[in-house]
């Protein structure tokens, strides 16, 4: 198991709504095209997972460390299929004035609405071959829950981070 941490980024926009930031992976790699969290694999110069979280954050979208307030840590979720054991932490932000986007990772970032998130509109499930090493290859499709995010579906380890979060966030847990 590979052990990964991602941030989770929210803010109150300038309109007064609850953000959540999301990117959409680059068509390459493992997890490409996916909607997900900005974050990775731990480095041998991260002394914590924490600092995992901030360092990707930052490469991939140009948030700033300074700019990160931690709320909590996450409960821990693994892949299942990809094998990954990831850490992800809520934090709320100050957005830069222009995503700094590394464009061999990310093809774009989303700024979601939360209450957009908590619609039972926004939620679907379909039957789908997951992606898996060759020895894992799942034979049947898997059913697999997801939010819509325009055209977009989010689902995975993102779903499943973001699925009880979204009433918590939207009961205001975290007050500002």
């Amino acid at each position: 198991m590979q052990v990964a941490a991602v941030l989770v980024p929210i803010y109150r926009s300038a309109d007064g709504e609850l953000r959540l930031v999301l990117v959409r992976r680059t068509d390459r790699g493992l997890h490409g095209g996916q909607i997900a969290f900005p974050g990775g694999k731990s480095a041998p110069e991260d002394r914590t997972l924490l600092e995992t979280a901030l360092r990707e954050a930052h490469e991939e979208i140009g948030i700033r460390k300074s700019s990160v307030k931690i709320l909590e840590h996450l409960p821990v979720i693994e892949t299942r299929t990809t094998g990954f054991r990831i850490h992800p932490f809520l934090a709320r932000i100050v957005p830069p004035k222009e995503w700094h986007v590394e464009k061999e990772e990310v093809a774009e970032v989303l700024e979601v609405r939360v209450r957009e998130l908590a619609d039972p509109q926004a939620h679907g499930e379909e039957m789908r071959y997951l992606p898996a090493p060759s020895a894992l290859q799942h034979k049947e499709p898997q059913r697999v829950s997801f939010y819509r995010i325009g055209s977009h579906k989010l689902w995975g380890a993102t779903y499943r981070i973001l699925r009880p979060l979204i009433p918590r966030l939207v009961a205001g847990e975290w007050p500002e």
